[in-house]
């Protein structure tokens, strides 16, 4: 049984995350936390994590490859770690984002080990599977989500997901029983809510999220190509210059979905995508967030397994209270798996 979450607003709790006043705006807490002049300082920060990092490849089924990277306690001469976490980037980010490593080194810190997944086609990845990554290919990160727990069972398993990456978290949440996973807790930072909305905001709203996310997403294109000429023509796509048209094409021409509102409906996790929800799952939502619409929060189902909490400020994937540390997220990602 589920029920709408009637107001936005009322799930706010301000004096929990509450950035200075120059950190404030939504776009500073967007833009700030990834700017490459925090990379030097945040790879000294995760050094260990890093230090211990295996590439792996992951058997997803059906014949699905993914990249990952697994931190283990062990591999730093510390005792076995009781607890995983698995941790998934946004669109045309990768395991080695800034906001990853920043929750995977904090964590790691504190005795967990850390897996970080690349979705297909993303890192240095495009050459493991012929076929182009899409928003909807859940049943891969499932399985390798599955994959990664038979090969490590005695560790309590959790997940957490930025942006896209939330969303496929909390979808991955609502599978995990039926796919035969255990797993502890899912948290996801700014989920994709529905993506019509955010393929709107995007469209409609600061040119600089729509150009980095256009410019990121065609040289991912032009190395998909250049992998597999074959297959692959992309200069209807490249031509383009709007997120809308770019996807539409894509959807027609290289997808199983029949149009563009198809396969946008097809990773929504507004409606009942989320009733049926056992594990139990955080989401954290800044109202201010230039591309999540915090109203879409109001279409979502709520079952007793999901914990909303909606934060007047943070950006999107932000809540960054202090430049030299680790965000607000991090420490209640933390906090919830009871390793501080």
């Amino acid at each position: 049984m589920s029920a709408t979450l009637p107001d936005p607003t009322a799930q706010i709790t301000a004096r929990v995350f509450a950035p200075r006043a120059w950190l404030s705006n939504a776009h500073v807490q967007s833009i700030l936390p990834s700017l490459r002049v925090r990379r030097a300082w945040l790879h000294r920060r995760a050094r260990q994590l890093l230090a211990a990092s295996e590439d792996q490849i992951v058997d997803c089924g059906d014949g699905v490859r993914l990249l990952g990277h697994y931190s283990s306690q062990q591999t730093c001469g510390r005792p076995a770690a009781k607890d995983l976490a698995v941790l998934l980037h946004g669109w045309e980010g990768s395991a080695d984002s800034m906001y990853v490593l920043s929750l995977g080194s904090y964590l790691f810190d504190r005795g967990c080990d850390v897996f970080r997944l690349n979705f297909r086609d993303h890192g240095p990845s495009h050459h493991l599977n012929e076929d182009i990554f899409h928003s909807c290919r859940l049943d891969e990160v499932v399985g390798a989500v599955r994959s990664i727990q038979r090969g490590l069972p005695t560790r309590r398993m959790s997940i957490a997901g930025f942006s896209l990456g939330g969303n496929f978290a909390l979808r991955v949440a609502a599978r995990a029983p039926q796919a035969g996973i255990d797993l502890q807790r899912a948290f996801a930072v700014c989920p994709v809510l529905r993506p019509h909305s955010t393929m709107d905001v995007l469209e409609n709203g600061s040119f600089v999220y729509r150009r980095y996310f256009i410019n990121k997403w065609k040289q991912s294109l032009r190395l998909k190509q250049s992998l597999f000429p074959q297959r692959f023509d992309f200069a209807a796509i490249l031509a383009q210059r709007s997120l809308t048209s770019m996807t539409r094409i894509l959807v027609e021409r290289y997808s199983e979905f029949e149009s563009l509102d198809a396969y946008l409906n097809g990773y929504a996790i507004t409606g009942p995508a989320l009733a049926q929800l056992e594990v139990r799952s955080h989401m954290f939502i800044a109202l201010d967030d230039p591309i999540i619409p915090s109203g879409d929060l109001q279409l979502l189902a709520r079952p007793p397994a999901l914990d909303i909490q909606a934060m007047a400020n943070g950006g999107h994937c932000g809540f960054m209270d202090r430049f030299g540390a680790e965000s607000w997220a991090d420490r209640q990602i933390a906090n919830l798996m009871e390793l501080v």
